[in-house]
């Protein structure tokens, strides 16, 4: 199996805004690899989240790359509204369209990475037809709208599901992001799983005060590189 660096992209959602330049100037210092942007409609999920005028202010602030993770119906239309960057990771739901493979293809011009987000009762075998348009899996732990969840049982064998059907399909250039619920010990059997980038939230990144938020950062990285 071909190997991917380990990455952490924090989540914005679980950001104070009070605080949110001297956690900035942590992460930049810390070298936190993505800022993990979760935008809801209040129509695919059940939850208001992260909207475009947030997105385009913190670009002001930083230049951590973003990663966009849209969860929104039909997203094919939407994404001018959204200001994408080409090292940006951007990702849509095979849920959210009738036409994935579309949503993807409009993707293209951005020259960012495309990858695919599925749900945990989504199957596996939904990737395959898209496999040669992506460049990574967005593997959701938990069912996507709100932080704290626990996460669901089934998708650390659905993980290795993941990792079995790109080896099979030859596409171990692709990369698996997995999001909901990454305490360490997920953090750490996800790693050996295979997956790549890591969403850091109130499971491991965001408890206590802001000054432990580069301890807490330290353990992560040990977790996913052990």
């Amino acid at each position: 199996m071909q190997s991917h660096k380990k990455e952490i992209s924090a989540s914005m959602m679980c950001s104070d805004l009070i605080n949110l330049k001297e956690t900035l100037k942590i992460f930049e210092d810390e070298g936190v690899e993505h800022l993990h942007i979760d935008v809801m409609d209040g129509t695919f999920v059940p939850n208001f989240g992260l909207g475009v005028d947030y997105i385009r202010s913190l670009r002001e602030l930083t230049d951590i790359p973003m990663d966009l993770h849209l969860m929104v119906k039909d997203p094919e239309y939407k994404f001018q509204w959204v200001g994408i960057k080409e090292n940006d990771i951007v990702s849509v739901h095979y849920e959210s369209t009738f036409q994935v493979q579309r949503a993807l293809d409009f993707l293209e011009p951005f020259g960012c990475k495309r990858f695919l987000a599925i749900n945990p009762a989504t199957p596996v075998y939904s990737l395959e037809e898209v496999l040669d348009y992506i460049d990574g899996i967005h593997l959701l732990m938990v069912n996507p709208g709100f932080a704290g969840q626990n996460i669901v049982p089934s998708t650390i064998k659905k993980a290795e599901k993941v990792m079995q059907l790109l080896k099979e399909k030859n596409h171990e250039d692709v990369i698996m992001e997995v999001d909901g619920n990454i305490t360490l010990e997920h953090a750490e059997i996800l790693s050996k799983i295979g997956a790549s980038i890591f969403v850091a939230g109130t499971s491991c990144l965001f408890t206590g005060d802001i000054k432990d938020y580069a301890q807490n950062l330290e353990k992560l990285r040990k977790a996913i590189n052990k």
